[in-house]
């Protein structure tokens, strides 16, 4: 990832100009503030933006993990331009669900592992975004017994975590089972 910063006295107006309208076209009862994030968590990567909401309509954000609030989100940082490798440094919050979010991450992690330590076995959490998957695998750098990868393509990437001496098995989604069906083939007559 470069160095790439997106400071708040440079961009927070540009991130204002664009919520404003967003909120007021979609009819949503929020208000917010843009701050600078860089001191947010201790242990994890930092956003340079971070923009808490506030209102009546807070609730409806974080309905269905946070559905609502994440989209927003990602609308802003599709109009700011930002590649995906510069997501990590714009972050929406509300009712600290982020914070919250982050600790039940960094739990599950720590808890896996101790789980894959006494059985031998691999642990496999759900499919998640790349946002969370980095949670995990921060939450588990300094631990020498386990592993973790990210497996799997598309919605369904998720984390594995395994143990320190295991062999990765080959990825079953990156190879298709149905290779060469349907393509259309000469018979000798």
């Amino acid at each position: 990832m470069d160095d790439k910063k997106y400071p708040v006295d440079q961009f927070g107006p540009i991130v204002d100009s664009f919520l404003k309208t967003l909120i007021r076209r979609a009819g949503l009862r929020l208000s917010y503030e843009i701050t600078d994030g860089s001191k947010l968590h201790a242990d994890f990567e930092n956003p340079d933006i971070l923009v808490r909401f506030s209102g009546p309509d807070v609730e409806l954000m974080l309905e269905n993990r946070a559905e609502l609030m994440l989209a927003m989100e990602h609308l802003t940082m599709e109009m700011l331009r930002m590649p995906p490798e510069h997501h990590s440094k714009l972050c929406f919050d509300a009712n600290d669900y982020r914070m919250l979010r982050i600790e039940e991450l960094r739990l599950s992690a720590l808890t896996a592992a101790e789980k894959v330590k006494k059985t031998g076995v691999p642990f496999k959490f759900s499919p998640m975004n790349s946002r969370e998957r980095r949670i995990l695998h921060l939450a588990l750098r300094s631990e020498t017994e386990v592993r973790s990868e990210s497996s799997g393509v598309g919605p369904n990437r998720q984390v594995v975590i395994y143990p320190a001496n295991m062999p990765t098995p080959p990825d079953p989604s990156t190879s298709s089972p149905l290779r060469g069906f349907g393509r259309a083939r000469r018979r000798s007559a």
